[in-house]
């Protein structure tokens, strides 16, 4: 493709995206298709000559759209979150463009640099201390394989990296809410830890890790001849949105000498609203946190922002420095391929830089607190109605909810709640996600997409109501 060439369907490929967001509202949130449908229109051999990018782009619209979940749709309440605010596409799209990687600071100069001042940014609209450095990853799962990579190498004085995993006698063990994200989980697993070492801590009536079980769970460990390695708090849980004590584990973490990591993959874009913060209270206790401006904050995925409170342990851990990578500016610069598990970096931080930018901070704070204020109006007018009941408590934007007429069993209740959501699902009109809470299916609504505004809150009880008849 020549740049002409370039310059032309580039121009119809933001026309097309431009005309993409402003309809998709009147597109089914979610496709009626069939699994392998998508897969049926395309051919089963790759082309053998060039074809047009007029042909590709009739695809886009013909094939692929209509097989789209649509994320941006602002009756999407399922999962989380995941706004490509069109600031931050921009800057995606010029991260794609440019086609610079981070291998050294050598290799992109500006790359590094504008992520750590992005970063920095960030840091500050979020309230933390300038103890913290910040490094963007691509998933809140990569990053807690860092975080509990570092745990175990601070616990064994470098063993691992040294002489290999190897738990002996005296076997390290994490500790995570039982309602921590399973990616949390994979990341123990992975570190090293082995599923015989994970403890999942009980939680309390709000879902929140419960601290006293918690520092039970570490004092029988350590009189078994075990050692505590790690405990990884979660500041928004994904099934309830529960905030667990970030204070409580955090003095434990103190007294005992455990990591203590802070999983607020979602909710941490709640912390540039300076009400929010005492929902993570003890923050600067912790020695890593993560928090992803791909969900509610608005940046296209995937950005990932990883802190911590001791980079040079960091770089330790993750460092090689083999000669075709040293420069004569390495002793003056940082060089993020040490901060994580890639070597080669995209410019993640071009999309977060045009996303704050263009929003403003207060513009930033201005969306959240609506879908903050509509997240309430909504548990309230759940509240008020016959047979529906709210499970949790609503702290953010996430509504776990469950329609519950008189006389079902336990078992009938569960089919019941699957069978209105899948002919909720059927109808177009809106996507939720379904979650066991306690042993029994109930339902999620996840409010923050970016077009979404009270009338499509109030739609959302019609269907509802509709759904359950």
């Amino acid at each position: 493709m020549t740049p002409e060439e370039f310059r032309r369907y580039g121009h119809r490929v933001v026309d097309a995206i431009a005309d993409y967001r402003a309809g998709v509202a009147a597109r089914p949130v979610h496709p009626p298709i069939e699994p392998g449908s998508v897969r049926a229109q395309l051919p089963a051999e790759p082309p053998q000559d060039s074809e047009s990018f007029e042909a590709v782009l009739a695809d886009v619209e013909q094939v692929l759209l209509p097989g789209l979940a649509h994320w941006q749709h602002p009756k999407f309440f399922g999962y989380f979150p995941s706004n490509g605010e069109l600031s931050s596409v921009l800057g995606d799209y010029l991260s794609t463009g440019l086609g610079v990687l981070g291998i050294t600071w050598e290799s992109a100069p500006a790359l590094t640099e504008l992520e750590e001042r992005v970063l920095d940014w960030l840091r500050q609209m979020l309230g933390l201390s300038s103890a913290w450095r910040g490094v963007i990853q691509d998933t809140a799962s990569s990053s807690s394989l860092v975080a509990l990579i570092c745990a175990r190498e601070r616990t064994t004085a470098f063993a691992g990296v040294q002489r290999g995993v190897d738990q002996g006698s005296a076997p390290l063990v994490v500790y995570i809410s039982a309602h921590a994200h399973s990616s949390v989980e994979k990341a123990a697993l992975l570190a090293g830890f082995g599923r015989e070492h994970l403890r999942k801590i009980a939680v309390d009536a709000s879902y929140a890790l419960d601290a006293a079980a918690l520092k039970r769970a570490i004092r029988d460990d350590l009189a078994a001849g075990r050692r505590p390695c790690a405990i990884v708090a979660t500041t928004g849980t994904t099934t309830t949105t529960a905030m667990d004590p970030i204070a409580a584990c955090a003095r434990l973490a103190r007294e005992l000498g455990l990591w203590l990591h802070v999983d607020a993959a979602m909710a941490g874009s709640a912390m540039i609203l300076p009400e929010c913060r005492a929902l993570w209270d003890g923050i600067e206790g912790a020695d890593s946190l993560v928090l992803n401006p791909h969900k509610w904050l608005g940046a296209a995925f995937d950005c990932s922002t990883y802190y911590v409170r001791d980079p040079e342990h960091l770089v330790r851990v993750m460092s090689t420095n083999p000669s075709y990578l040293q420069t004569s500016a390495d002793g003056e610069v940082t060089n993020f391929r040490d901060w994580g598990i890639p070597l080669g970096r995209r410019f993640r931080a071009l999309k977060l830089w045009c996303l704050i930018r263009e929003q403003g901070v207060r513009g930033l704070q201005s969306r959240l607190r609506r879908d903050l204020e509509n997240a309430q109006w909504l548990a309230d007018q759940v509240r008020a109605l016959p047979h529906w009941r709210l499970l949790a408590p609503v702290s953010l934007q996430t509504l776990c909810i469950r329609h519950e007429p008189p006389g079902l069993s336990p078992e009938a209740l569960d089919r019941h709640t699957l069978t209105w959501l899948e002919r909720l699902h059927a109808s177009g009109s809106a996507w939720l996600t379904p979650a066991q809470l306690e042993g029994r299916w109930m339902v999620r609504i996840s409010i923050g997409s970016i077009p979404t505004e009270r009338p499509h809150l109030t739609q959302l009880l019609t269907d509802l109501q509709l759904a359950v008849r």
